[in-house]
């Protein structure tokens, strides 16, 4: 069966659970660094790991806003109201 953009690739990853053991394990670096114990070397990969899995959160949460706005108003995507971050 042809794949069309509507229908979902089964040897794709789970979007979903990419997000959720990024967020997973951006939160347990973010908890060895603050307990201090990592040397300099430790704490710069960590950081730099952690810039990397932060960025791949923000794409996946931009990803599901596009297809949130895709669905409410598949004709003119850009007219739907954004979502506001809460302050």
């Amino acid at each position: 069966m042809p794949k069309t953009p509507d229908t979902p690739d089964p040897n794709a990853p789970n979007a979903v659970a990419q997000f959720e053991q990024s967020l997973d394990e951006l939160e347990s670096l973010v908890q060895r660094m603050e307990k201090g114990d990592l040397t300099l070397d430790e704490s710069l990969a960590a950081y730099e790991r952690g810039v990397g899995l932060y960025r791949r959160c923000q794409t996946a949460l931009e990803q599901a806003e596009l297809r949130v706005r895709l669905l409410t108003d598949p004709l003119d995507p850009d007219r739907s109201e954004p979502f506001d971050a809460p302050e």
